[in-house]
């Protein structure tokens, strides 16, 4: 079971690579086979089809963002909620690949539009969002408090050639982040 999980893993980890460099429609199992030095039939064994392995990246992502979204609906809808749904998802930021398959998603908008589990990622996108607004809240407001969420992606791009180390880079995206939840109303 071991290996097989790791061959997964590296084929996920391949994958995302070539999606983001090259592009998900331009990317064949093919070409993920021989990047990792296997045959299309082992490649096969775990993933079908690229959609397979999409589904495959979002699923863990989708996952943290719905246990999140669940906490946030038991807690009192304060300042300090906003804050630590804030830095909780920063904490989920830096697990895993969870920032990669962030960006491969943002690179590739119009080739994933309508496939399932990217469009359910979206829905839970939303559902974190609405956690961090109240109902009646200006557009501005809910703007700005949006921002807070898309600070910690915007990072991975906005700062991408800067000498900084990740943990530096995210820690830069908390503090902004934090800034806009908690900016007055006004």
């Amino acid at each position: 079971m071991g290996a097989q999980t790791n061959t997964r893993t590296r084929i996920q980890e391949v994958a995302i690579k070539l999606f983001t460099e090259q592009g998900y429609e331009a990317t064949s199992l093919r070409e993920i086979a021989e990047a990792l030095g296997v045959t299309k039939a082992a490649l096969y064994y775990h993933f079908k089809t690229k959609e397979d392995i999409v589904a495959s990246l979002t699923e863990d992502r989708a996952q943290a963002i719905e246990a999140l979204v669940a906490w946030a609906k038991e807690q009192p809808r304060t300042p300090e909620t906003r804050r630590e749904i804030i830095r909780r998802y920063s904490e989920d930021m830096t697990r895993g690949r969870h920032h990669e398959v962030m960006r491969f998603m943002e690179r590739n908008q119009t080739a994933l539009r309508g496939h399932g589990k990217v469009e359910e990622m979206r829905e839970r996108m939303t559902g974190l969002l609405d956690m961090l607004c109240e109902p009646g809240d200006s557009p501005t407001v809910r703007l700005r408090r949006s921002m807070a969420v898309f600070a910690m992606h915007a990072v991975w791009f906005v700062l991408v050639d800067e000498d900084v180390t990740d943990e530096e880079r995210m820690q830069a995206a908390l503090d902004v982040a934090l800034e806009l939840v908690d900016a007055p109303a006004g």
